[in-house]
């Protein structure tokens, strides 16, 4: 039991860590104001999302450390699917109207996750042409301004947020 705490203090130190150290690279003032102000807003985020952020405390410091890697690399492949919207959209933006064909899509997910869920729901609003607008255990309700966005919905985004918290290394 002793081994356990110590581990537990762990995740919201890192966390507090990691936020203090963005604060102060965008903050860009050393000063004892800021850095005060920087020490009382990362303690209380952290505070907060704690309990968020690392919902399963029995999770290896090595595992958090491969998720994370695999979080990188999917915000980068998010980041080129977001570019290639936009030039999807722009097109539409000047195209005739009547290849506007916005419609609701029902799309089940096979993650199991509230978090995994909650990455999905904000990975397919921040592309271009969908947004999620409602969410029912596995179904979602997606916004699609044409056929194209619509079939964009192909599985691939679930694919890599399974992949993000997979239990195996693989």
């Amino acid at each position: 039991m002793e081994s356990r705490a110590p581990r537990s203090a762990l995740y919201p130190t890192l966390t507090f860590g990691a936020l203090m150290a963005i604060w102060i690279v965008f903050s860009g003032f050393l000063d004892p104001f800021h850095l005060t102000l920087g020490l009382i807003s990362c303690g209380i985020v952290t505070w907060l999302s704690s309990g968020v952020l690392f919902d399963d405390r029995s999770i290896p410091l090595r595992r958090r450390a491969t998720q994370t890697l695999r979080f990188a690399s999917y915000l980068l492949w998010l980041t080129w699917q977001i570019v290639l919207s936009n030039i999807a959209v722009l097109k539409l933006a000047f195209a005739p109207r009547s290849s506007l064909q916005p419609q609701i899509v029902r799309y089940r997910t096979p993650l199991k996750t509230d978090f995994e869920k909650f990455l999905l729901a904000n990975s397919i609003t921040l592309t271009p042409g969908t947004v999620t607008i409602k969410i029912l255990d596995d179904l979602f309700y997606i916004h699609a301004i044409d056929d194209g966005s619509a079939a964009g919905l192909n599985g691939e985004m679930d694919r890599r947020i399974a992949h993000i918290f997979a239990t195996s290394d693989s």
